[in-house]
């Protein structure tokens, strides 16, 4: 199984397509898209790529133990289960690159 996923434009957030539609916080919410919906999955991801609030949209595989849904990539797992950094204006100030570009 597949959800589809983005970041929010403005505020970072992760977000995910719920099955009716609409962008959702949580990845309870997601819509799994079975192996037979390979269809309706691109036809999301190409919706969701023209949405100008959106950024990194993608498709992850997961799977449903005891009834959750859990990403197999440890990269979405940790997306999903909140920031490791807060979002918006208090995160901190990481100053001038020591690197030169």
């Amino acid at each position: 199984m597949e959800i589809v996923t983005a970041n929010e434009l403005l505020s970072g957030a992760v977000v995910y397509l719920g099955a009716d539609g609409t962008w959702q916080a949580e990845i309870e919410l997601a819509w799994l898209f079975a192996a037979d919906q390979a269809e309706a999955r691109d036809a999301a991801v190409a919706a969701a790529k023209k949405n100008t609030r959106l950024v990194g949209v993608e498709t992850e595989k997961v799977a449903v133990e005891n009834g959750a849904i859990v990403p197999n990539r440890l990269r979405e797992r940790i997306r999903a289960t909140g920031p490791t950094a807060p979002y918006g204006p208090e995160r901190q100030d990481l100053g001038d690159p020591d690197v030169s570009l």
